[in-house]
């Protein structure tokens, strides 16, 4: 309980503790995601070339253009979402990797990730006259 007598010397140091803690945050907490790896060559659902920093995510979670900071050991990071996947649904993503024995040695884990902003590119439906 923290005091309201201005002579306790603690009671300045906890209010000054409170203001910190009650500023609003605007990162979203970590979530857990299944996370694997791919290296195919090409262009991403978005049109860019495939490189480092791409992700693959289900657009219905993670709308292309999101960025994301990933707790992945090696690939920790930020990461751009660029790409879909047939395989990629819910809470599932898939790292870019510049060759298949790197995507094999990452393998398949649960990684952390916390979004750092929705995209807020989709595709437009399309319409037949």
């Amino acid at each position: 309980m923290v005091s309201n007598d201005s002579s306790d010397p603690k009671g300045s140091a906890g209010e000054a503790a409170a203001s910190v803690i009650s500023e609003p945050s605007f990162e979203a907490p970590p979530t857990s995601y299944v996370a694997t790896a791919y290296s195919l060559r090409g262009r991403t659902a978005s049109g860019r070339p495939v490189s480092v920093g791409l992700i693959a995510a289900d657009p219905r979670i993670l709308p292309l253009g999101s960025r994301v900071k990933l707790e992945a050991g090696n690939y920790t990071g930020e990461y751009l979402v660029a790409d879909t996947g047939g395989a990629v649904r819910g809470r599932h993503i898939d790292i870019w990797t510049p060759s298949a024995r790197e995507a094999m040695k990452f393998g398949k884990r649960v990684i952390k990730l916390t979004v750092l902003s929705y995209g807020g590119k989709r595709k437009a439906p399309k319409t037949t006259k």
